[in-house]
């Protein structure tokens, strides 16, 4: 058995350490690939003036859909606000739920559609969302239900939404400035003089940085995503001190293969469990680790497995 408190602390630590390669990563390939750019223009390897416009215009467009995120989620999701006396375990679990995490009520909101699933979204816990299918609230029973919203709870307090914004705005300067440099370096140089061994070196990092760089750094990204799912499950279970209700929550949605319409590949990232889904479980086994790496979220049975430790 693992102590909720220490399943917190080590999924923590672990999400940690894969920001900070992260961002040594971008640290990184932002240099290299700017010095590579910076030698087709004909100068020697020291400026960092590209970075800069790369980083504001990826950053702007973050910034727009991140401080709309939940505006921008529920007008895609068609999802409804949620009413009191009709969804009275919805509203009452999620005050209930709030205090106890120490939060402000979310603003609830419901989608029509019979596959179970949930969501939060909001740039910070004064402007948060969570939202929940009509399918889960009528299939779940409460104990299961506080598994689910204290799951999503847990995202808010925890600012994932703005963590992987942040992220975002990396992984998108690095796609940028590596756009830009495949595109530059296609129409030559500009320099007529002779670069030194340095310009040559930067000339072949920036074109390996630009073709691999984009495609690791989306990767960290989904590492990122799916650290955050199982430090969600583990804030879950302190809030709720009890694991089995969250266990059997995931195995009931699990269950049902049913796709939620409402979802797309946009959204797909923010549900406790990935809406298209893929079959039973035991096809999911079938998938090998690589294919895992492209998942926002980590296996169903692997989630499960590190909840019952905690049993």
């Amino acid at each position: 058995m693992v102590n909720v408190y220490e399943a917190q602390a080590a999924n923590k630590r672990k999400s940690a350490v894969i920001i900070a390669l992260f961002i040594l990563f971008v640290t990184i390939s932002v240099y290299v690939i700017s010095q590579a750019m910076g030698v087709y223009f004909g100068y020697e390897p020291g400026g960092l003036g590209v970075i800069g416009i790369a980083f504001i215009i990826s950053g702007l467009i973050t910034f727009a859909s991140y401080y709309a995120s939940d505006k921008i989620v529920l007008s895609i999701s068609g999802a409804r606000p949620a009413d009191r006396k009709r969804n009275f375990n919805f509203y009452t679990v999620a005050e209930n739920l709030s205090i106890a995490a120490g939060i402000p009520k979310p603003k609830l909101f419901v989608i029509d559609d019979s596959a179970p699933n949930a969501f939060a979204t909001g740039r910070d816990p004064e402007h948060a969302v969570v939202c929940a299918t009509t399918g889960l609230l009528q299939k779940l029973n409460r104990t299961e239900l506080e598994g689910v919203i204290a799951h999503e709870l847990s995202h808010i307090k925890n600012y994932d939404t703005r963590l992987m914004s942040i992220v975002t705005v990396l992984v998108g300067m690095i796609a940028l400035l590596a756009d830009i440099f495949l595109r530059v370096s296609f129409r030559g140089g500009r320099s007529d003089r002779k670069g030194s061994e340095a310009s040559a070196l930067f000339l072949v990092l920036g074109i390996v940085f630009a073709i691999l760089s984009p495609i690791i750094a989306q990767l960290i990204r989904l590492a990122v995503s799916r650290r955050r799912e199982y430090f969600a499950d583990s804030s879950a279970v302190a809030v709720t001190r009890q694991p089995s209700g969250l266990i059997s929550a995931l195995e009931k949605i699990a269950s049902d293969h049913e796709p939620l319409e409402a979802a797309n590949k946009a959204t797909a990232h923010l549900y406790i469990v990935n809406p298209f889904k893929e079959g039973p479980e035991r096809s999911r086994r079938a998938v090998d680790w690589f294919a895992n790496l492209f998942n926002t979220h980590p296996p169903l049975s692997e989630r499960i497995a590190a909840l019952r430790k905690m049993a």
